[in-house]
């Protein structure tokens, strides 16, 4: 059962990058915004 822990890993540490980016993206553009 270790490979599905360690995709289990790999798709949270994806998902946790995703989101992160998704993020800075949305927090960039209200920056933008308020100038």
């Amino acid at each position: 059962m270790w490979y599905f822990a360690w995709i289990l890993g790999v798709l949270l540490a994806c998902s946790f990058g995703l989101i992160n980016a998704m993020w800075l993206e949305f927090y960039e553009d209200l920056d933008r915004d308020a100038e």
